[in-house]
C-alpha cells in the first residue's frame, strides 16, 4: 500500500482530479504555474519509484490533519496518473477526453487549435463526419482524430515538398 502524506495535499493544491464517467469526460486545460510545474515534478517521481517496486492497486491517503483513507485504484488508472504528472512536471497542458465520447464544435477547434467557425465550415464541407443533437452539432471523437492525422500528414508532406524546392533554390535549407 502506498502512503502519501504531504503529497496528497499538495496535489490537491495543483487541482488535479480523476474523474471516471461512463459517459463524457474532458478536463479543461490551463497552463501549469512554477507551483504546479515543482508539485507534479515531486509527485510523478514519488509515484514512478513506488510503482516499479510495488505494482498495487492500493493507495493510503493521509491528509494533512492525519486523517488516512484506503484508496482502491486500477493499475491503468495509476499510470494515466503518472503519465499526467510527468506531463504536468514538464509544464505541458494535458487534457483527458474518452475515445467513445462525442465532441461539441468547440471542444473539437480547442483540440485542433483552430477557431470553431473553421470547425464549422469543416463540417459543412463534408471533411469530417458530425450528427446533431437537437440543434447541435456533435463529432465523433475518432473522426475527429482521424482528420487530425490525415491533416497533420498533409502538413508534413507540404513541409518536405518546401525544403526540397530550398535545397534545389540553394536557399541553404
Amino acid at each position: 500500500m502506498m502512503e502519501l502524506c504531504d503529497g496528497v495535499a499538495l496535489i490537491a493544491q495543483a487541482q488535479i482530479v480523476i474523474l471516471y464517467m461512463e459517459i463524457r469526460m474532458v478536463i479543461t486545460t490551463h497552463s501549469p504555474n512554477t507551483d504546479t510545474i515543482h508539485i507534479a515534478q515531486t509527485a510523478s517521481d514519488l509515484l514512478a519509484t513506488y510503482l516499479e517496486q510495488h505494482p498495487t492497486q492500493q493507495l493510503k491517503l493521509v491528509s494533512v490533519d492525519g486523517s488516512e483513507q484506503v484508496l482502491e485504484v486500477p493499475p491503468l488508472a495509476l499510470h494515466l496518473l503518472l503519465d499526467i504528472l510527468t506531463h504536468m512536471g514538464q509544464g505541458n497542458q494535458v487534457s483527458l477526453i474518452p475515445q467513445k465520447s462525442d465532441l461539441t464544435t468547440t471542444e473539437a477547434a480547442e483540440i485542433l487549435n483552430v477557431s470553431r467557425p473553421f470547425v464549422v465550415k469543416l463540417l459543412e464541407t463534408g471533411a469530417m463526419p458530425y450528427h446533431k443533437v437537437g440543434r447541435y452539432r456533435r463529432i465523433n471523437y475518432n473522426d475527429l482524430m482521424a482528420y487530425k492525422q490525415q491533416s497533420d500528414l498533409e502538413c508534413l508532406q507540404a513541409l518536405d515538398e518546401l525544403a526540397e524546392q530550398a535545397q534545389e533554390l540553394g536557399m541553404g535549407y
